[in-house]
């Protein structure tokens, strides 16, 4: 089958939103797989959503995905609502939807796996913020791939109990 608007990718952005720092990652909703993308370093709304609009002309997602930090006990860090204001942002700019991802853990997840790749330290730094995200987008979805199954599994047991 010829590659065309059947085939389309099924771009989702995901960001991991910080103050200073915003990691962005790319996947495509059809294999399910995440990948580190960028780290924008912006300090302005106006610095911010420039850098979105350039991800968003050259990717053309269907969707994205921001992570919100929670802390343990699950209640919202106190970031959490700076990370929905951004959502709610980039949800009424570009009329894509937006699902929010509890991110709790997800920077020292990603300083773990960077250390296993033999990056430590300050060295971590630029890449850190943009692996976050990679695991916030490839937590969301491993969440649609289980709810799916879930699914599927509960259609398969009615099928079987109605023969």
């Amino acid at each position: 089958m010829a590659v065309g608007a059947s085939m389309r990718a099924q771009t989702i952005l995901a960001f991991d939103f910080g103050e200073k720092r915003i990691g962005v990652a790319v996947g495509d909703a059809g294999i399910g797989l995440a990948h580190p993308l960028v780290t924008l370093e912006v300090e302005t709304n106006a610095e911010r959503m420039a850098a979105v609009d350039r991800l968003v002309a050259e990717w053309q997602p269907l969707q994205f995905v921001v992570g919100e930090p929670h802390h343990e006990d699950g209640s919202a860090h106190e970031i959490a609502h700076l990370a929905r204001k951004f959502g709610n942002r980039i949800k009424e700019r570009f009329r894509l939807p937006v699902d929010y991802v509890n991110e709790f853990l997800s920077s020292s997840e990603a300083g773990a796996q960077l250390r296993e790749q033999g990056v430590r330290g300050r060295a971590q730094k630029p890449m850190l913020d943009a692996m976050a995200a990679q695991i916030i987008l490839q937590s969301w979805f491993d969440s649609r791939i289980r709810n799916t199954n879930e699914t599927n599994n509960k259609s398969n047991d009615k099928a079987r109990n109605a023969a």
